[in-house]
């Protein structure tokens, strides 16, 4: 009873209060009328207390997210299943779901009766427009009366977990540096091949099969080569995401940041897909190797919860890709750099590696006045010029690009050159 009346709502409370309003008056005016009045106003929200304060249902609940992994902007459909496990049928339930800010509003659904062993499923819809993890839930059930008098909570523990991913675009086919092909497989394959030895000939050995012959290491060596039939081909490509917090501009789904890791995302899964052993280095210190036992979720897992670093510098970054000498493609996304961060980056180029880096100019998420416009894109061409000299294939980004029209510029052959050129021109340009 206690409980029930501590649950009381403010309609229930207003009862009360007129109750002992007429009941005071009656004394009053001597109207026994009146006092009748008082005690039937008084007995409403003292019988709903009772009422829900002696309901001891037994309930069950169970909650499913379908998809439980969305991307931004996209939809996720949370069902909730209630049972009564009682013998005794339910009064009005009202359900209400705990939901992060960056979901919504807090669903709220109104049961009227389950019978005994009955259940019941509602369903609603959230949306997420802000990559993350968010927990879904726990579920608080208000137990109340018909006339809405009394009100008491109950609270499941159970909680669930939507992750929602970056978007992932579609990207063209593209032949990529560093690729090779070889006879009988349509597979690109990286021109560092890996496996158990980290060369793909040796030496011929008397009693070695002749057609395993490799003509070309013969010519080229002077000395008769056999290829390693046992040596497995692998397609490996490294995907590196820059963090530093100073490297990038702009707030919210629209920042530079948030560009970066979307494409981060759109070119593990397009490698993944092309047959790529594939490895994410980011810049907070996260290292993933996808497998094809696990797919292409522990990568957009990895990438919902990737955050800026405030901290994070370019060295760090190189010796964390530089743990593990995989060679094969690297390819960068990059936020804006200086000439000597540029010239830092030339370290991942060990072990036969083709680097290809997108740096954005994330100067063109801000809005700058004309002068310091030029300042910043002087500023850019120097590094990126920089990088060039370095061997790395550049693929400048500004605000407003998109990935899959980049993407091809990523393979031209002659696309390092023309860049230089052209910056080259700039960098002369601005220094007059």
């Amino acid at each position: 009873m206690r409980d029930g009346l501590r649950g009381l709502t403010t309609r229930g409370r207003s009862f009360l209060a007129a109750a002992l309003a007429a009941a005071v008056s009656a004394a009053i005016l001597g109207e026994r009328d009146l006092l009748r009045v008082a005690v039937l106003l008084a007995a409403l929200p003292l019988l709903a207390a009772a009422y829900v304060g002696r309901s001891r249902y037994r309930l069950a609940c169970n909650r499913s997210l379908e998809p439980h992994r969305v991307p931004v902007g996209a939809n996720s459909r949370v069902v909730l299943r209630l049972q009564n496990l009682s013998r005794l049928p339910t009064g009005t339930l009202l359900l209400e779901d705990r939901l992060p800010y960056a979901l919504g509003s807090r669903p709220r659904v109104v049961l009227e009766r389950l019978g005994a062993h009955q259940a019941s499923s509602v369903a609603y819809t959230v949306r997420a427009d802000v990559r993350g993890r968010y927990e879904v839930g726990p579920l608080v059930v208000r137990l109340t009366d018909p006339f809405g008098l009394c009100e008491l909570s109950r609270a499941f523990p159970s909680t669930d977990h939507l992750t929602v991913i970056p978007q992932v675009t579609p990207l063209p086919s593209v032949r990529l540096p560093g690729e090779y092909a070889g006879s009988g497989s349509s597979r690109a394959r990286s021109v560092a091949v890996h496996g158990e030895d980290d060369v793909a000939t040796r030496e011929y050995r008397v009693g070695d099969d002749l057609r395993r012959v490799h003509w070309k290491s013969t010519a080229r060596t002077g000395e008769l080569m056999v290829r390693r039939e046992e040596q497995p081909w692998e397609s490996r490509a490294t995907v590196v995401l820059d963090t530093r917090g100073y490297g990038h501009h702009g707030d919210g789904p629209t920042a530079s940041f948030e560009w970066a890791v979307s494409a981060a995302a759109s070119i593990a899964v397009h490698l993944r897909q092309a047959g790529y052993k594939l490895r994410l280095v980011t810049g907070d210190g996260a290292d993933v190797d996808a497998t094809e036992a696990v797919g292409d979720g522990v990568l957009l897992d990895q990438l919902a919860d990737v955050r800026l670093d405030p901290r994070g510098e370019i060295t760090s970054l190189v010796r964390q890709v530089r743990q593990r000498a995989d060679g094969g493609l690297i390819i960068g996304l990059f936020g804006t750099v200086d000439t000597a961060e540029a010239e830092l980056l030339a370290g991942l180029r060990g072990n036969g590696a083709t680097c290809v880096g997108f740096l954005l100019d994330s100067s063109t998420w801000l809005h700058l006045t004309p002068r310091a416009r030029a300042e910043a894109d002087h500023a850019h061409a120097a590094a990126a010029l920089a990088l060039l000299g370095s061997g790395w294939r550049v693929v400048g980004v500004d605000h407003g690009a998109q990935l899959p029209a980049l993407w091809p510029q990523a393979g031209r052959g002659q696309q390092g050159f023309a860049l230089r050129a052209a910056l080259a021109e700039t960098v002369a340009g601005r220094v007059k």
